[in-house]
This record gives structure tokens, sequence and C-alpha cells, in this order.
């Protein structure tokens, strides 16, 4: 009886981003005692990755050049792109198991990390479960990169978004939007479409450029001066950390007359002292971000995008506490009830070259601080400062998405707050309202000063709606105590309404049922029925 022979081992080698010094020791060693060398290249027949591991071949080796049938080029292979390349992988990894079933042992050579975007991987999933194999990291392009810039990537709790160039536009622009450092790759072909999404997103000035990081002809630069003619495809964008330059000290670098002014305006709740007129000539900008009703899941990309790259964050401090912090980041809490100086002071912040959020609940629009940021910024001497407001997710919509779909027919949005309005303003427009048979969304119901709004609304409600429509109490919605529950309108008590309760009163079409398992729904149907 004949003994089976013992195949040989799969090592998917990385060899790094192009210097051959940076070849780990353990590549180095397998490189020297293979039976097989593979690589992929394409059709020019030209590998990087042999090229960087070639000082550690013995020239005794079988090489196994593996090229690709297409790169980026169109074909008439009946499947496509994707079924040339299939095909491809399906052949080449056949090829490895024919040296591998001989016993003979086979480096496959990766440029970087091999399971990083590397074309080992595709050999790696049709091989590794029928040999025994091991995979040797490599040095990234990523790593060489910021070597290379010599500027961190990362510090304390920032997070680091890898992105393929390829992606759309609109793709690449939100995800560098809300990331704090970036780096994007495969860049040729796709770089004018990267330096857009970089401008769109408002990155633009701080991306950086490498091509060939720690190979011949290595060129670093800023990206916005770089020309799109002559990008190639080893080549990436990268957004470096964010946290705040450091000065002589070691320690984080802020303006001190900038901190004196924004401790006394605080302590004082005053906007800081300003010159009408005097407006330096660096002026910076106010974005009013809305963050959604609770934490980040809430917040779009674009809002956390503006919340990661202002010097200054302004707001509520129940709101600030829900943004992360970042170093070298200013932060200017405040009470609830000073919308006004709280506008003022971010516009001071803004005017004198910061870069400042205003932070606001839900969306800023809605009941929130986008109208008292406008509202001071059309006046003197705050013209000419830039404002942007970026939308939430307001309270309604996101109670009414955990019940069913209260809201999906027309509806009104009324504050029952007579802080700013008297009540008979808020009368009238609930009786409005209910006349025409809307569903309505109450915000500010109650509050612990604010006792009688939400029976006195009850009771005007009832003269035109059933008692049996239902009235949805969402309370604390995305966070730790939320809890959503309908009653009868008839059977509304103010007493379990608070200020984080905002409550969805049905139509006379509204719908309120119960599904399988007991969950509760509530839905108004699109259809309303003709006169």
């Amino acid at each position: 009886m004949t003994e089976r022979q013992e195949t040989g081992r799969l090592y998917g080698v990385g060899v790094g981003p192009g210097d051959p010094s940076l070849v780990t020791v353990r590549a180095a060693e397998l490189i020297g005692k293979a039976d097989v060398i593979a690589y992929h290249c394409a059709r020019h027949g030209r590998s990087h990755a042999r090229a960087i591991a070639e000082r550690y071949l013995t020239g005794g080796q079988i090489e196994e050049r593996l090229m690709y049938p297409v790169t980026v080029e169109t074909t008439d292979h009946p499947g496509g792109y994707r079924g040339a390349l299939d095909d491809f992988y399906q052949e080449a990894s056949a090829r490895l198991a024919a040296h591998l079933d001989a016993g003979r042992d086979v480096v496959v050579l990766a440029e970087g990390d091999p399971l990083f975007y590397g074309s080992y991987q595709h050999m790696h999933k049709r091989l590794a479960h029928r040999y025994p194999t091991e995979v040797v990291p490599g040095v990234t392009s990523i790593s060489a990169a910021a070597a290379r810039l010599g500027t961190p990537l990362v510090e304390a709790e920032e997070v680091l978004t890898i992105i393929p160039g390829t992606l759309p536009e609109e793709e690449l622009a939100a995800r560098l939007a809300a990331t704090d450092s970036a780096v994007v790759m495969k860049l040729g072909r796709t770089f004018p479409t990267v330096r857009r999404a970089l401008e769109r997103a408002g990155r633009l000035d701080d991306a950086r450029y490498v091509e060939r990081a720690t190979m011949d002809g290595e060129r670093t630069g800023r990206l916005a001066d770089i020309d799109p003619e002559g990008v190639p495809y080893f080549s990436v964008a990268v957004l470096p950390s964010k946290v705040a330059a450091l000065d002589s000290s070691g320690r984080p670098y802020t303006d001190p007359a900038d901190t004196a002014a924004v401790d006394a305006a605080s302590a004082a709740e005053a906007p800081v002292d300003a010159t009408p007129g005097d407006v330096p000539p660096a002026v910076g900008e106010v974005v009013v971000v809305g963050t959604g009703p609770a934490g980040p899941l809430w917040l779009t990309p674009e809002a956390r995008g503006a919340l990661a790259s202002a010097t200054d964050l302004v707001g509520y401090t129940t709101y600030l506490d829900r943004v992360p912090v970042r170093a070298g980041q200013l932060r200017h809490a405040s009470d609830n009830k000073v919308e006004g100086v709280r506008a003022e002071f971010a516009l001071d912040l803004a005017r004198r070259g910061r870069r400042v959020a205003v932070v606001s609940s839900g969306d800023p629009g809605v009941f929130a601080m986008a109208t008292a940021v406008l509202e001071a910024a059309c006046t003197d001497p705050y013209r000419d400062v830039p404002v942007r407001v970026l939308p939430g997710m307001t309270a309604a919509h996101a109670a009414a998405s955990r019940i069913g779909a209260p809201l999906g027919h027309d509806y009104a949005v009324v504050s029952l707050s007579d802080r700013l309005k008297p009540w008979e303003v808020i009368a009238r427009r609930l009786r409005a309202a209910a006349e025409a048979d809307l569903v309505l969304a109450l915000y500010n119901p109650g509050s612990k000063s604010r006792t009688t709004q939400v029976g006195s609304a009850r009771d005007l409600l009832l003269e035109y709606r059933s008692p049996q429509t239902p009235v949805v109490l969402a309370r604390d919605v995305g966070g730790p105590t939320e809890r959503i529950r309908t009653v009868a309108l008839a059977e509304l008590d103010p007493a379990d309404v608070d200020m984080r309760t905002l409550l969805l009163v049905g139509s006379s079409q509204t719908q309120w049922a119960r599904r399988g398992g007991g969950a509760e729904v509530v839905w108004t149907p699109r259809r309303y029925p003709e006169a």
C-alpha cells in the first residue's frame, strides 16, 4: 500500500508598501524557503509584489505568474467583468492546488497586507479550507502613508474610516463627513470623484495626498493642489487626526484670550464682548446641528461630521452631554432658558474665526435653536457670519416610528408651551386642527411649572374627537428610559406626561390594533374617505 504524500503548505505573505526593507523577518524567511513563489500581475506582466520581494528570492524556485485577464477595461466574457475574474481566480487556484498536492510549499506574495484589499484573499477563500495555511501580515499602505506624512492618523477616541474610492460620490461624501479621520484607497481614475466628495463633505482643506509611499517616485502634498491627470492607482487620500496641534510645551493649544472670554461668558450667561462692525478678517462659521431625539444612532452623517470638525460646541448642558468629548475642542454649556444669549455667544465666537456647532436636540428648526441663531444672525454685527442649519430626526417622527405610522396622513405640529405665546393662541390652533381632522403631534406638553396644558388640550379635543381616539405617549424616545404606550383620548391622564414626553393624537381615521404576540400598532391610512 502506497503511503499518501503529504501536501504542501499555503502561505499568504504580505510584503509591505514598496520598500523591500519593510518586509517582515517572517515574510523574508518564508520567501527564501518556499518551493513556489506566486504573484498576481496585470497583462503587462510586471508585479510590484515580486519586485519588492526580489532580494529575498533564491533563484531556484518555481514562479507562478497569475496574470489578470482584465483590470478596468471591458470584456466579452459571457459573465461580464465579474465572470471573467471568477474564472481567472478558479484557474489560478487550481494551478496552486496542483503544487500543493505535489507536496510543494507555495508562497503567494501580496503588496501591503494579504487580507487588506489584497488579491491573495481570492486564493485564500478557495484553498485555505483544503490545505495547511498561514497568513503573514504586512505593513499596509495606510501605515506607510501616515509615516511619510509624519502626521498621526488617529488619537484618543478618534475613529479611522477606510474607504474605497470606487464608491459613488454621494456615499463617499457621507462617509467622509461622518468620520474623524479617513484614508481613501484606490485613487487613480477615481481621483476627481474623491476630490469632489471631499469638497462636498467640507474636508478638502484637511485632505493630504500620498503617492507611491516608500517607493521610487514617492510624492506627498495637499490633495487640493494635485493635478488629477497624473494620479496613479498607488496613491491614497488621507484625512489625518483632528486633535488640536500641540504647542511647544506639549499641551493642546488654545488661545488664552478665547478661554478667558469663554469662561467669563459662560459664567455670566452673556455673550462675548465685541465691537459692532469690528469683524476680524478670518470669520468662522456657525452650524446649527440637529442631533435627533437621543444618542449617536440618530445622528446623520453630515451632523456627525459637523460636530467632529467644530472647534467649539455650544448648547444646553443635557444636549452637549450626548456629544463625545474630543481633545482640543472647547465646550460651552448653558441653561435651557437662554437661547438668545447662546445664539449671540456662538456668533461672537464665529466672528473671531472659530468653527462653532450649536447643538440642538431633534431637528434644530422644530421648536429649537435654529430660529434663535438666525434671528440674531440677521442683526448687526452678525450679518456676515456664515450660518448653516443641519437637519435632525425630530421627536414626532422618532416617536411615530416606534408605534407604527400614526403620521401616515396630514398632521399638524403644535407646542403646548405657553411661555412664548398665550394659551388662547394655542387653544385656537388646536381647535382649528381638530376641526380639520388632522393628526396632532404635541410638543412640550407639560413640566413641573406647567401642569394644566395637557388636561385643557384633552378636554378641547374631546369636543371634536371620539373618546376612543388613540393617543400615543412617547417618553425619552431613543433614550435609556424610553417608554411608548397608547391610551384612549378620554383616558389621557396629565399626571403621566412630563417635559420629556411627546403626544401623538390620532384623527378620526387613525387605527389602533394589536398584532401577533400582542405588539401594539397605530397607523393613519393614507386614503381619506369621500365626503
